[in-house]
């Protein structure tokens, strides 16, 4: 027989039936060792055939481990997104305008009084000028504003609410009190961005959901695909095989085997295309964080989301190969 991967199950002369009893005499522990002798020859004979048609194999790979990178990095983008969210939601302040007649000492004065409330972790004033000049930063403009006699703005409180106040009916309550206040103009919370941001990332969450489902459909048929070819590259030795007397498990074990290194190589690669992805994005998001004075890294997949990857993709493997093996094998049962 060829292949390798296959032994003889039979002794000369021997019929399929005087085989198995043969074999149930023998001791419990002589039969495990066997099946282990079994597996262990059965997962690196398979990965000696990989390596040698590198070509075919990594197709095969790559074609899989393109479709479990999607999710996976649609899955990093939802992580990022939600601390990204959580970060200068918790950060960003309530712009509170006060009155054109309000100086900037009747300013200082209201920030010390808003100070000492609970609701406000902290307080800071921008004064005219300060937001002359910052307008002229961003805005382009300054030709124009260089031709003002006075200066138009008024001066800003910058809120910061407490921890506790993390809520959007929270916030809102806070900023309703502050319009309420006789020297306020106008208030503007910068957290609604953030709320818009956050129904973005659920929306991107069920996407995940329904895209990992259609994907791994996906790697089912590239694995099921690739052992259904192999199972009939080998039809005649199976066939012999059959005849012998090896059992459907001994003759199905090195095709699962096969699958399961389709998907751990797999999900191995698409770690790694994962991981490239972020770090070759970290750069244009450390310049986006520096035009908002911040600083924002990357995170890439954790060490469960690491293991759900690899590990999903071997279990997708293994289950493909399974189906496709199940389906095939039958086919070929000599008839009695």
């Amino acid at each position: 027989m060829r292949g390798g991967w296959t032994q003889t199950v039979v002794a000369a002369g021997e019929t399929p039936m005087k085989q198995r009893m043969r074999r149930q005499r023998r001791p419990f522990s002589a039969r495990f060792e066997a099946w282990l002798a079994h597996h262990r020859e059965s997962a690196l004979v398979t990965l000696l055939r990989l390596a040698a048609a590198p070509f075919a194999a990594g197709m095969t790979v790559a074609a899989m481990a393109v479709a479990l990178m999607l999710p996976a990095s649609l899955y990093v983008l939802t992580g990022n997104l939600k601390v990204l969210g959580g970060y200068w939601d918790g950060s960003a302040a309530i712009s509170v305008f006060l009155e054109p007649g309000v100086d900037e000492a009747a300013a200082q004065a209201l920030a010390r009084q808003w100070q000492a409330r609970s609701d406000i972790a902290r307080v800071g004033v921008i004064t005219r000028e300060q937001g002359l000049a910052e307008f002229r930063e961003y805005s382009g403009l300054g030709a124009a504003l260089d031709q003002l006699t006075e200066n138009p703005l008024p001066v800003v409180i910058s809120v910061f609410p407490a921890p506790q106040l993390s809520g959007k009916k929270a916030l809102e309550q806070l900023v309703a009190g502050l319009e309420q206040l006789t020297d306020v103009n106008f208030t503007r919370l910068d957290t609604e961005w953030a709320h818009r941001l956050q129904a973005l990332v659920e929306l991107l969450e069920r996407a995940l959901w329904l895209l990992s489902l259609a994907l791994a459909l996906g790697v089912l048929l590239v694995v099921g695909n690739t052992i259904r070819l192999e199972i009939e590259n080998r039809r005649d030795e199976i066939e012999v095989m059959h005849l012998v007397g090896a059992t459907t498990g001994f003759i199905r074990r090195p095709f699962l085997y096969s699958g399961a290194w389709y998907g751990l190589l797999s999900g191995l690669a698409a770690w790694g295309m994962v991981w490239l992805m972020v770090l070759a994005m970290q750069v244009p998001a450390d310049r986006l964080a520096e035009s908002y004075q911040s600083v924002f890294l990357l995170h890439a997949l954790d060490p469960l989301a690491s293991l759900v990857l690899v590990g999903g993709g071997t279990a997708l493997g293994i289950l493909g190969s399974w189906f496709a093996v199940g389906r095939h094998l039958g086919a070929m049962q000599p008839s009695r």
